[in-house]
């Protein structure tokens, strides 16, 4: 499972790293974006990491950032099926992993038209499984570190989380970013620990549930929006800001 596979269609592995990308654009999400508060982890981290520390390059650090946002990771890690059996760890029963690609080039010897010996450069490209460790058990320690949190969850405001509860929404923890996914149909928030102060995490959970009413089965509001970032675009976040600051979510 952990190791490189050759794909035989370069084109539809290009497809589908293509097909993640825009699926994520359209959900509203924008998967360029580090889905995890680096001060919330253990040291400053601004790229999905292998199991050695080292860093992913190229597309694979999109992929891998779009695969934690969709799926609540806020550990920055990724290890292969062998890797985590190395170590003594194992990926959980049920986990699906996370396609990741390596690209290179080999070199062969061909006999040219003049009988010559000739070097020729052959690009291609594999696909791997690897598995974020937060699906992943007895891996060391230092796999699962975190930084102090800056809230305690006794901070949380009683009306304030009766008021979000009786919205109906269907709001989800983990990551550092905050969004409304209008396909699956539900808000994606950090973990409220990471807020500076509870009246900041309100604020954003306020802004994310104005855009939750936009639901086709709720208000039915899309101002003529067709892509991220035009006039549509830009109305419906006007709407979530007024929605953010409405005198109901008055928080003392």
């Amino acid at each position: 499972m952990s190791c490189p596979h050759e794909t035989n269609s370069k084109p539809d592995l290009y497809s589908r790293v293509t097909n993640a990308i825009i699926t994520e654009l359209e959900n509203g999400v924008r998967p360029w974006t580090k889905p995890w508060s680096a001060e919330h982890l253990a040291g400053r981290i601004s790229r999905p990491l292998r199991s050695t520390g080292e860093p992913y390059s190229g597309i694979n650090i999109i992929l891998l950032w779009a695969e934690a946002t969709a799926r609540g990771f806020t550990a920055p890690i990724w290890i292969t099926f062998r890797q985590a059996l190395a170590l003594d760890g194992h990926v959980r029963k049920g986990e699906q992993g996370s396609t990741v690609v390596y690209a290179n080039r080999i070199s062969r010897t061909e006999t040219g038209d003049d009988g010559q010996d000739l070097e020729r450069q052959i690009p291609f490209l594999k696909a791997y499984t690897v598995f974020n460790v937060e699906q992943v058990a007895g891996l060391p320690a230092h796999f699962y570190a975190v930084a102090e949190p800056r809230l305690d969850a006794a901070q949380r405001i009683d009306h304030a989380e009766a008021f979000f509860e009786a919205t109906g929404a269907d709001i989800r923890h983990g990551g550092g970013q905050a969004y409304y996914a209008l396909q699956p149909d539900h808000v994606q928030m950090p973990p409220f620990e990471c807020f500076e102060d509870p009246e900041a995490y309100y604020a954003t959970l306020a802004h994310e549930c104005t855009h939750w009413t936009r639901h086709p089965t709720r208000l039915d509001r899309d101002f003529g929006r067709k892509r991220w970032g035009d006039d549509g675009y830009a109305r419906e976040e006007l709407v979530a800001l007024s929605g953010q600051s409405a005198p109901c979510l008055t928080l003392h």
